[in-house]
């Protein structure tokens, strides 16, 4: 059986390597060989998971006539491919793409440290702000007040409780989408909400399409749940996703899900135009894949004059090929743990169904409380309080890495709350090694890819403003010298990704 779980065909990779940046040789070098320079740009188009890993390759001859080379020169990239762990071949199944076996895989999430072991660490590593006061208390107290009936009641809503699933469907509903309660179940946060479509869609072994880079800790359950990931490259910059890609992976992997974040998407920021929503339904659709979209940023735009796009389950408001999950944790509050599935009537029996041998139900205080703030408007009003502290903090720490780190690059997201950095050529794992010795814990690329992409990369999340900004980007600056120059410790001399 084949290794790959994916295709590049050859007019794409032609494309993809003609899109790089050339190399800056310098004064005197010589020009390296023609083998080399293919080698080298395949290489980095894996390492910034524009290739994703398990990608097969095409055959030298079709690469050859594609780039206008001789079968020999790409036989000679493929060979030093192989050598270096980013290829590997089979007689019969063809070649697909890999990283080094020395290239250690993220072991875990992107996990907070406790306030207490921050000291002064400048902790970058979890995009989530603190709780937009007053509304919090308001919510809780309006909770309280409301807890006497449910007090009388086993307290255990597997489907969640009614009036927060009616508040949720009409919301739905006002937004353009027919929902009735029988097509929502409330979930502990978004996690919990993809933890139980795995567990009822994806066996182990199942293949689950995901966007690359994706949402580290989506990532992580993932890999838990023993599933196969096919990663699908994202678009350069902003641009987002590449709908070709997409419906070759849907059409070729038949994955069982596809996750998406179409919404100011973690770790890229990109926001998807509603004619690529129209065409990522339809070619799930035509696959016979479930496409399972998170919204849990949607609220977080940060241009007012900003027009969203319709939501991805307008163009499936049945709910039989789009599940839509939500969730106050961003929107509002990470220690608001409520999530919520839209979806077809069907899908929302089985999940609750499901749910006996889960965790039976969500907290009903934390249920009420975001009941009362739909109800009252303090939704709303939170909201709108968190779009402008994130926003002042997104300003502040652009502002911050262009001045301390000018040769990183980046696109600024019209909206929630990540920056994706490439870091000047230096290792992302390296730099947030060295990060948290000077005082700032910063994730590093490969937590957000699929078998250790992005390596060139690493994510600053909208969570400091003003002065503590300005800071994260000179401690930044300060570990990015040390990586550079070899002076951050560590076996192995600063690895570098310019092709």
């Amino acid at each position: 059986m084949a290794q790959w779980t994916s295709a590049v065909g050859a007019a794409q990779l032609a494309r993809l390597i003609g899109s790089q940046q050339p190399r800056t040789a310098a004064p005197g070098a010589r020009k390296p060989p023609a083998y080399r320079t293919l080698a080298d740009g395949i290489r980095l188009l894996v390492l910034e998971g524009r290739i994703p890993v398990a990608a097969r390759l095409p055959a030298e001859r079709e690469l050859a006539v594609a780039l206008g080379l001789s079968r020999t020169t790409v036989a000679a990239a493929y060979e030093a491919l192989r050598t270096e762990g980013f290829l590997e071949s089979r007689r019969g199944a063809g070649s697909w793409t890999s990283v080094p076996a020395g290239n250690p895989l993220p072991a875990r999430g992107l996990e907070p440290l406790p306030p207490e072991a921050l000291g002064s660490m400048i902790d970058l590593g979890c995009a989530a702000l603190p709780a937009p006061e007053p509304w919090l208390t308001k919510a809780v107290q309006g909770a309280l007040e409301e807890l006497s009936p449910y007090a009388h009641t086993h307290g255990d809503y597997p489907a969640g409780l009614p009036a927060l699933r009616r508040m949720l469907a009409d919301r739905y509903s006002a937004r353009g989408i027919p929902t009735m309660p029988e097509q929502i179940m409330v979930t502990t946060g978004a996690m919990g909400a993809i933890d139980a479509i795995c567990s009822l869609f994806a066996g182990r072994g199942e293949r689950i399409a995901v966007e690359s880079p994706s949402y580290a800790n989506i990532l992580q359950l993932m890999r838990a749940a023993d599933v196969r990931l096919v990663p699908v490259a994202m678009g350069d910059g902003l641009a987002g996703w590449d709908l070709p890609a997409w419906r070759q992976v849907l059409r070729d992997a038949a994955p069982r899900l596809a996750y998406v974040v179409a919404d100011f998407h973690n770790p890229t920021g990109a926001l998807a135009s509603e004619e690529q929503r129209r065409a990522m339904v339809e070619a799930a659709r035509s696959a016979g894949t479930v496409l399972v979209v998170d919204e849990t940023m949607a609220e977080l735009r940060l241009e007012d004059d900003l027009e969203m796009p319709r939501p991805v389950c307008s163009f499936d408001p049945a709910g039989s090929s789009v599940i839509t999950v939500g969730s106050a944790s961003k929107a509002f509050w990470a220690g608001m743990r409520i999530g919520w599935v839209r979806a077809a009537p069907d899908v929302i029996r089985s999940l609750v169904a499901a749910r006996a041998y889960a965790d039976l139900g969500t907290p009903v205080l934390e249920q009420l409380a975001v009941n009362w703030l739909m109800r009252t408007g303090g939704w709303e009003e939170a909201v709108a309080m968190r779009r402008a502290q994130a926003r002042g903090n997104r300003d502040a720490l652009v502002a911050a890495v262009r001045r301390e780190l000018p040769d990183w690059e980046f696109e600024v997201p019209l909206g929630g709350l990540t920056l994706w950095a490439r870091a000047g050529g230096l290792s992302g794992s390296r730099l947030a090694e060295v990060g948290e010795r000077v005082g700032v814990r910063v994730p590093s690329g490969p937590r957000f890819g699929v078998d250790g992409a992005f390596e060139g990369y690493v994510r600053l999340p909208f969570t400091v403003g003003g002065p503590v900004a300005d800071e994260a980007a000179a401690r930044l600056a300060a570990a990015a010298r040390l990586v550079g120059t070899g002076a951050g410790g560590g076996s192995e001399p600063p690895r570098t990704f310019v092709a």
